[in-house]
C-alpha cells in the first residue's frame, strides 16, 4: 500500500541521507542528476557545491529546482521524498562556511551510517579539483511531500 508521509517523517529521510537527484531546466529541456547534498536543519536548506558548468550555467538562469531523495529496499518496500524549492549560489564568507558545514556534516553522517571514519573531502566526493574556486550553493526549500510503500504483513491463519 502506498501512503503519504507526515512533514517530519520526509525530514527525517532527508537529515538521514546524503545523495539525491536534482532536477532544473535548462534551453526548456528538463535534467536530472545525482548531487552529494547536506541538510542543514537548523537553517533549513540543502548544501551542495559543484564546478563550474552546465548546471551551475543553468542555475544561474533558472533558480528553480526539485530535488528527490529515496530509500529503497524493494520494489515493495520504499519512501521517497521530494522538495521544491529555489537555487542560490554563494561567495565569500558565506560560500566558505557552507562549505564547511557541508564538509562536516558529511563527515559525521557518513562515520554514523557506514561506518567508516573520512578526514578529506576527496573521500566522499569526486568534485575536488577545480581550476576555480567551487560553486557552493544552497537550495531553499518551499515544499517537501513524500511517499512510501511498505510491504504488506501477511497473518499466519495458524
Amino acid at each position: 500500500m502506498i501512503t503519504d508521509l507526515k512533514k517530519q517523517e520526509c525530514l527525517k529521510i532527508l537529515k538521514n541521507n546524503y545523495i539525491g537527484h536534482m532536477a532544473y531546466v535548462y534551453k526548456n529541456s528538463p535534467f536530472i542528476i545525482p548531487i552529494t547534498y547536506f541538510y542543514d536543519k537548523t537553517n533549513i536548506i540543502i548544501i551542495g557545491y559543484s564546478g563550474e558548468g552546465h548546471k551551475t550555467n543553468a542555475l544561474r538562469l533558472n533558480n528553480a529546482v526539485a530535488f528527490e531523495v529515496s530509500e529503497i529496499t524493494s520494489v515493495n518496500e520504499w519512501r521517497s521524498i521530494l522538495i521544491k524549492g529555489t537555487f542560490e549560489e554563494l561567495s565569500g564568507p558565506d560560500a566558505k562556511f557552507y562549505l564547511h558545514e557541508f564538509s562536516q556534516g558529511l563527515k559525521h553522517l557518513i562515520a554514523k551510517k557506514e561506518k567508516k571514519d573520512v578526514e578529506f573531502i576527496y573521500e566522499f566526493s569526486g568534485k575536488t579539483h577545480f581550476e576555480a574556486s567551487p560553486v557552493v550553493y544552497r537550495i531553499k526549500m518551499e515544499t517537501i511531500t513524500g511517499k512510501q510503500r511498505k510491504k504488506p504483513t501477511t497473518i499466519n491463519a495458524n
